[in-house]
């Protein structure tokens, strides 16, 4: 599913504490959020918002991260024994070509692919794949970094999650992104 991929060294420099002066993931994420949820983080990397999202969905709800490389994956699950919730966060390791989710259909009330949908090669196939994913009514926020992906390029993957069925709900302001909220 992959292009061009975030190296693992910029994942230390991305889960860094100091970010969430401008992206904090509890304000960003609260909103829609709750205890007992089912989460999908794409593209989660060492877990910026992995961590956060499993203090939200509670004992009685479950974070699944998903990244295509090994070394982000195994960084996360160390700062996930670290922080204690191992029994509510789940890796996968997907492959370029497939999200690797195929025994979760429509369990998931909420999807996540923050500055990651510009690295894949198939964003149609990625869209299509998480939508499956998700319980009817269940939320898709994408958000994309500006001045690297273009308003025009963020338009068109708006525009490929409605030709898969997505409806845009919002347009929530995160700083230094672009941002759309989807519903099944």
């Amino acid at each position: 599913m992959a292009k061009k991929l975030c190296p693992v060294w910029i994942g230390h420099l991305l889960a860094n504490p100091v970010r969430r002066l401008v992206q904090n993931p509890k304000n960003i994420l609260e909103p829609y959020v709750t205890n007992g949820m089912t989460v999908l983080d794409f593209g989660c990397a060492m877990g910026f918002f992995s961590l956060p999202l499993a203090h939200m969905v509670g004992s009685s709800g479950k974070v699944i991260c998903v990244d295509v490389q090994e070394g982000m994956i195994k960084s996360l699950e160390k700062r996930i024994r670290k922080a204690g919730l191992s029994d509510r966060v789940e890796t996968r390791v997907c492959q370029h070509n497939s999200l690797g989710m195929d025994d979760v259909k429509e369990e998931i009330d909420f999807a996540l692919a923050f500055a990651v949908v510009h690295e894949v090669s198939d964003a149609a196939g990625l869209i299509s794949a998480i939508r499956e994913t998700l319980k009817p009514s269940g939320q898709f926020l994408v958000a994309e970094p500006w001045g690297h992906v273009s308003e025009e390029k963020f338009g068109m993957t708006v525009s490929v999650a409605e030709q898969n069925g997505f409806k845009v709900i919002d347009k929530p302001r995160i700083g230094r992104s672009q941002v759309v909220m989807l519903e099944k």
